[in-house]
């Protein structure tokens, strides 16, 4: 395990220079949807997909896909299922688990990436967990950001008082209506309150209507459907969380390393749950470090 101390802001010349103008945004249709995607970097270069969380989207990883692209990868960012427009299914039960996560293998397909790196934070990292469970094969690295294996996950917050009360709003986002009406009135402003503007103006457009609120609140009611079993995992994973998350305590973050069977590393910094947006320094330089031992065999 490593750790990292405070850390300095990100002065990367490729992120700073990495704005939505350099990200090309397209409407990939994968599983009968379309998905709004940002992509960057060399049409021939390894791929990389990468997995946003709750309540953003795929305009957190502007700067990261800027470090990445420099580096000679092919970046793919969706808007996931419930955020992107096109791919907003009414049924609460549309957003289990396993069919989020054959949104990313259909995504994949639809872009010619046989095998990719698979980069994920909060909500994305959930997906992420859940493609190396169900897909392994297809993948040359994973990277999850904050969110632990949910089976370790999911222990912490049965057993774990920390945990049960860090995770107190995902018993509130159960009740019909009224989250959906907290999300749209003062709740995101205040998550969103370092984000950079043009980072919020998607973010306001994307939260705007009260569908697309109750679409992406749908990840968290489906979770009660339990379609996939989380056991041991193989894949060559990289895990990074903050010792000061606001929501993932330390028990679910330690608890990953017994189902790592395969190749692993445990990375610890001094930030909370964005880490994408409070340590993107440390963040890139692992992830970048992960990505590089992981290569296509040629």
């Amino acid at each position: 395990m490593f750790r990292f101390g405070k850390n300095a802001p990100f002065h990367s010349e490729a992120g700073a220079q990495m704005n939505e103008a350099s990200v090309d945004i397209q409407e990939i249709r994968a599983n009968g949807m379309v998905f709004r995607c940002r992509v960057c970097g060399p049409p021939g270069g390894e791929p990389v997909i990468l997995l946003h969380g709750f309540p953003e989207s795929s305009a957190m990883w502007v700067q990261a896909m800027g470090v990445l692209a420099e580096k000679g990868y092919r970046c793919l960012a969706p808007d996931q299922r419930g955020y992107s427009p096109g791919a907003r299914p009414r049924d609460k039960w549309a957003y289990t688990m396993d069919q989020v996560a054959s949104d990313v293998i259909a995504l994949a397909d639809a872009q010619g990436f046989e095998k990719f790196h698979l980069v994920g934070h909060d909500w994305g990292a959930g997906c992420g967990w859940t493609v190396v469970q169900l897909f392994p094969e297809r993948l040359l690295s994973w990277t999850a950001l904050s969110l632990p294996h949910m089976a370790a996950f999911g222990k912490a917050v049965r057993t774990i008082p920390e945990q049960k009360k860090k995770s107190w709003y995902m018993a509130f986002f159960q009740l019909p209506v009224l989250p959906e009406l907290v999300l749209g009135w003062w709740a995101l402003e205040r998550v969103w309150k370092k984000v950079g503007p043009q980072e919020v103006a998607d973010y306001r457009a994307l939260f705007k209507p009260y569908g697309a609120r109750r679409a992406v609140l749908n990840w968290y009611r489906a979770v009660r459907r339990r379609t996939v079993t989380y056991s041991d995992v193989s894949v060559p994973t990289l895990f990074i969380w903050g010792n000061r998350d606001e929501v993932i305590g330390r028990a679910g973050a330690e608890g990953t390393r017994r189902f790592m069977k395969g190749e692993y590393r445990f990375v610890e910094l001094d930030a909370g749950h964005w880490l994408p947006r409070e340590a993107l320094a440390p963040v890139m330089e692992e992830i970048s470090r992960h990505l590089e031992s992981h290569h296509s065999p040629k």
